[in-house]
């Protein structure tokens, strides 16, 4: 009871032994609390400012307890009145801000059109995301392109993820195979898949995207530089195909367990199989590695191996060697 009203462990006892013993000093109290005199010094200041206690006539520098009846229930009105109080601020200050969430809706209605609106730079762009978020009721689901994901992206994911998960929303994300090279990401994923995501992988993604409820998309306006703008659609057509794109990746994903796939009868990893699908469609290596979101390096790497087991000697022959082996499949559609 005596927290509510604003006084802590040592301020009550201190309050008790007054009421106990009247005309005991504050030495005497400390004493008996086993507590520094100026502890006892300093929460018969704050009884005082409380009117639980009042100076004393009779000893100078002491003080005296106020009767409960009259200290307690004074005490009580004073905080009935500034509960009251605040509950009217808060009252007020509610009614305001979805005044003004109704104003910004409609404003942007009115700048966007109604089924897409645009956001420039990357503060709009996660303060539009923590809403759609915090709105969601049944489902987000997610291309997470671009490999090792910032520690910035992942910090501010974090508490959204949360809270949609305690909600019981259901989350689907894709990430790309190339995550499983750095440690963060990996726990990262992790983290979501033990929380209650369904985490899978792909060897190569579509440009980022997330869909809520199936009803809103978020994609950025330009997939080279996420962090410029993105778009945000309503539109029930477009919304759909996103939709219906994300179910056929994640028909073919890997689920969190198979992180470190084993090869196919060829020893081919998936990484490697996108590199040559990549190479037989004519990309350069700047392009596969962004595709893979992986570095011109590794990517090299990686050509340089296949080329090797292939007894190859040039790109082009790689790509011709591994066609005859059968690695390559002119009909297999680029994600």
């Amino acid at each position: 009871m005596f927290d509510l009203l604003g006084l802590d462990d040592i301020a009550q006892a201190v309050y008790e032994e007054m009421l106990k013993d009247p005309e005991a000093s504050t030495d005497a109290i400390a004493w008996r609390l086993d507590r520094p005199a100026s502890q006892v010094q300093n929460a018969m200041t704050e009884l005082n400012r409380l009117s639980l206690i009042r100076p004393s006539w009779q000893d100078p520098g002491e003080y005296r307890a106020v009767e409960p009846e009259v200290g307690l229930k004074l005490l009580l009105s004073t905080q009935e009145a500034e509960l009251h109080r605040r509950q009217e601020e808060f009252e007020t200050a509610r009614v305001k801000l979805e005044g003004l969430a109704a104003e910004y809706a409609e404003l942007s209605r009115s700048r966007q059109g109604t089924d897409t609106e645009r956001l420039d730079g990357i503060d709009a762009i996660r303060l539009r995301i923590e809403a759609l978020a915090a709105g969601c009721a049944s489902e987000i689901i997610a291309f997470v392109p671009g490999g090792a994901q910032s520690r910035a992206n992942m910090e501010a994911s974090r508490p959204l993820d949360e809270s949609a998960l305690a909600r019981g929303v259901r989350m689907r994300s894709v990430y790309l195979e190339s995550i499983g090279n750095d440690r963060a990401t990996m726990e990262y994923a992790r983290w979501l898949g033990d929380s209650g995501a369904h985490i899978r992988f792909a060897a190569v993604l579509p440009p980022r995207m997330v869909i809520y409820d199936r009803e809103v998309a978020i994609v950025p306006d330009d997939p080279d530089a996420t962090h410029r703008g993105a778009l945000v659609t309503r539109s029930k057509g477009v919304v759909s195909a996103l939709c219906e794109l994300f179910e056929q990746v994640w028909s073919t994903a890997r689920p969190l367990d198979y992180v470190q796939w084993p090869g196919d009868d060829d020893g081919l990893t998936l990484q490697e199989q996108a590199v040559l699908d990549l190479l037989a469609q004519g990309n350069a290596d700047d392009q596969i590695s962004r595709r893979l979101g992986i570095s011109v390096r590794t990517t090299r790497r990686i050509t340089a191996g296949l080329a090797h087991r292939l007894g190859a000697k040039s790109r082009f022959q790689t790509g011709a060697l591994a066609a005859l082996r059968g690695w390559v499949d002119p009909q297999r559609p680029a994600v």
